[in-house]
């Protein structure tokens, strides 16, 4: 690990952890990251912070990565009787997290508003080494927003990373998206927090494909969109279930172009490193940040938008800005 991330507090499995603890961090919500090393310091981080909301009655989740899934399970007891690991929610983060964009409303706060009363503890690890160049923008304003969709929350998320393996530019920006650093010499404030930065930072725009297929199109225009998008997604790779989803997807984004974007927009599709890509551009601007990260009613009089996008994509990518606003929706092949 750099030396930068050695000056702060050890946490240990003999240890009481801090982490989960508002008054400890002078207010609600406690958002921790947590550097680790190798795998008995990523569960001297993680094992006393699960036992700790175990014995206290709080809900406990832990979304990682799959392969860490079984470690910490075997190390908090197993699934026996009155093991602390059978009082936890499971899930593999390489699925339920593949699109940061989803991670929020579609893990941190399905778990956490199914127990409004008490404290709530989280284990979230959204960035791991096997995350691409593409994921990765939306990987570090998911972390950022965090702090925005929780603030005020009697919750506690401690965010994991892998300081071994991780480039440098992840860890600053984690010490950039977490008010707590942890790791195995102890636990201090962060001296770099700036989450707004980190939302304005990777507010990039995207770069142009080679080659796409394009429609431009208006509200009577709609049908045709969603023709364009099924036709071509399904050419390009995508089998029907899946074509059926990046249709939907397309045809909530070109209806809020036509409704709140300008009222006409461009579609367009391509095939992107096994994946299909259809971006959708329009001349409104996004002011929201946390824009299709928070549940909304999902019925079908509105209200669902990008959310619903987020939930339905591999990675949702997006820039916005006085130009206008171009949303990327990616679906795997």
């Amino acid at each position: 690990m750099n030396p930068a991330h050695r000056n702060v507090a050890r946490t240990t499995s003999g240890r009481k952890s801090t982490a989960g603890r508002g008054d400890a961090h002078g207010g609600a919500f406690v958002h921790p990251a947590l550097f680790y090393d190798n795998d008995d310091e990523y569960l001297a981080g993680t094992v006393p912070f699960v036992r700790e909301g175990v014995a206290a009655g709080e809900p406990v989740a832990v979304a990682v990565p799959g392969a860490r899934l079984g470690p910490l399970r075997d190390a908090l007891g197993g699934d026996g009787p009155g093991a602390a690991a059978a009082s936890v929610a499971w899930l593999d983060m390489t699925e339920a997290g593949r699109n940061p964009g989803r991670i929020i409303p579609g893990v941190l706060r399905d778990f956490a508003d199914r127990h409004p009363s008490g404290r709530v503890r989280i284990i979230g690890e959204p960035i791991w080494p096997e995350r691409s160049a593409t994921e990765y923008p939306a990987c570090a304003q998911h972390e950022a927003l965090i702090n925005l969709a929780f603030a005020g929350r009697n919750v506690s998320i401690l965010c994991p990373y892998d300081a071994a393996r991780l480039d440098e530019r992840a860890l600053a920006d984690a010490r950039a998206t977490h008010p707590v650093l942890i790791d195995a010499s102890g636990e201090r404030q962060s001296g770099d927090y700036a989450p707004d930065r980190i939302v304005r930072d990777y507010n990039r725009a995207l770069p142009a494909p080679a080659e796409a297929y394009r429609i431009d199109f208006d509200l009577d225009a709609l049908p045709r969109v969603r023709e364009f998008a099924w036709a071509w997604a399904s050419r390009l790779g995508l089998g029907p279930e899946q074509a059926g989803d990046m249709e939907l997807a397309v045809n909530e984004l070109a209806a809020n172009s036509c409704l709140h974007g300008g009222g006409t927009g461009t579609a367009r599709i391509w095939a992107e490193d096994g994946r299909v890509v259809c971006e959708v551009r329009d001349a409104g601007t996004i002011t929201d940040p946390l824009a299709g990260r928070l549940p909304v009613e999902m019925s079908p009089h509105g209200g669902r938008g990008i959310l619903l996008v987020n939930h339905l994509a591999d990675l949702v990518r997006m820039h916005t800005g006085p130009e206008g606003t171009a949303i990327r929706v990616y679906m795997r092949t």
